[in-house]
């Protein structure tokens, strides 16, 4: 592996669908060079620092990559020979634990297991033939973690930096039932546009990840505050100096919030859960939780941007889905005039429940569920929205 520090190349942060704008964004905020969006993805230029500081610092990324080969392959004896052509020995020792990632759209490779096990004999050959030794696989406990990539002909090998995606912060003491995705929280709360300029408040919290996330943001903790393994620190060109500069750096960013950060449920095993999450990232400190159903919960007092995940009856059943986005519409109506609230689901008939015409509609998913996240502008006098044919408002 090179080993010059400060030689600049390329990366890949992939990303969820819809977040890819908001990446390009933050990358370009921690100093990325010629960025580019892709497809749940977005490719820049940087060095080992600005590696290092992607992955401490990105809210809305999922991993980072490091191509070291890109090449044609028509058949498999093409991918094996390509593959068995790289200078492994310059990123892994032969007695290391590797484990291959794939993504495969092919019609050539149909077999994505296939394709990576193909690509494991090249390695494992080559080491094998030069030293009489080869590399183990291991999907938990490994030293190396490589990204394979197959658009039709096309092959990208990259190293993986991050290891485990990049949305587990390690803050989570509790998953509860159906949690939002961290980076797609974090996504959320930056395509709403909050400038922290105000509170935050979540009426149907469940176990806290959008608070939390909110809470980060508002204090500029950087996304990885609490991880403390990355692949990267196993690469041969891993300067720990130069990691712990980053982190130093990152952290000293860390500052106040002058608002309020609120969150509530109806469940108490929900609130419960939220409670757990919120002191082991010890930020009980920061963020009030209520138990209360949401046609009854107040918002804070002043100006307060709402964001909230309700359930859409997918993971979480509901006795009657619409009796409760009707209820989300009426507290919307009656509690929160003069505020902004954001609603994400992939329930379209029961979002025009909620009874008032979206001012901004965006295409998210979260997880593999195709959702609208939706801005309704509560001014006063919304009461009279609720007054249209819900079936006639456009999601």
């Amino acid at each position: 592996m090179d080993t010059t520090q400060g030689k600049t190349f390329k990366m890949i942060a992939k990303t969820m669908f819809g977040l890819e704008e908001v990446l390009a964004k933050e990358l370009e905020a921690i100093g990325a060079e010629n960025i580019e969006i892709l497809r749940r993805a977005v490719s820049f230029e940087g060095d080992m620092v600005l590696l290092y500081r992607a992955n401490y610092c990105l809210r809305t990324a999922l991993s980072i990559l490091k191509p070291i080969a890109v090449f044609e392959a028509n058949n498999e004896h093409q991918l094996y020979q390509n593959v068995y052509q790289i200078k492994w020995e310059r990123y892994m020792n032969c007695d290391a634990k590797i484990f291959i990632d794939n993504s495969v759209n092919s019609t050539i490779f149909t077999h994505s297991l296939y394709a990576s096990q193909k690509t494991k004999d090249a390695i494992c050959d080559r080491f094998r033939k030069m030293f009489n030794c080869r590399p183990m696989v291991s999907k938990e406990d490994y030293d190396i973690k490589l990204n394979l990539h197959i658009y039709e002909n096309m092959v990208t090998i990259s190293l993986d930096a991050s290891g485990e995606s990049l949305h587990k912060r390690n803050y989570r003491k509790n998953n509860g039932q159906a949690p939002l995705n961290e980076v797609t929280a974090a996504g959320l709360i930056q395509l709403s546009g909050w400038e922290k300029d105000c509170n935050f408040f979540d009426p149907m919290c469940g176990s806290g990840t959008l608070l939390i996330e909110a809470a980060m943001y508002a204090y500029n903790i950087p996304a990885q505050y609490y991880r403390r393994r990355f692949a990267f620190t196993k690469w041969f060109d891993f300067s720990l100096p130069e990691w712990k500069r980053v982190q130093e750096e990152e952290n000293k960013k860390i500052c106040d919030f002058d608002y309020l950060i609120w969150g509530s449920d109806v469940s108490q095993s929900a609130i419960n859960e939220a409670k757990e999450n919120i002191n082991f990232a010890k930020l009980h400190k920061d963020i009030e939780l209520f138990r209360c159903p949401v046609e009854e919960q107040m918002p804070p007092e002043g100006k307060t941007l709402v964001i909230t995940n309700p359930p859409y009856g997918e993971r979480i059943e509901v006795e009657d889905i619409i009796a409760l986005y009707e209820r989300i519409g009426t507290a919307f109506k009656s509690k929160y005039e003069g505020n902004v609230a954001w609603v994400i689901s992939s329930d379209l008939f029961a979002l025009k429940k909620i009874g008032l015409k979206p001012s901004k509609k965006l295409t998210i998913y979260n997880s593999n569920l195709e959702c609208r996240f939706c801005r309704f502008d509560l001014y006063h006098g919304s009461k009279k929205a609720s007054k249209q044919k819900t079936d006639n408002i456009e999601l």
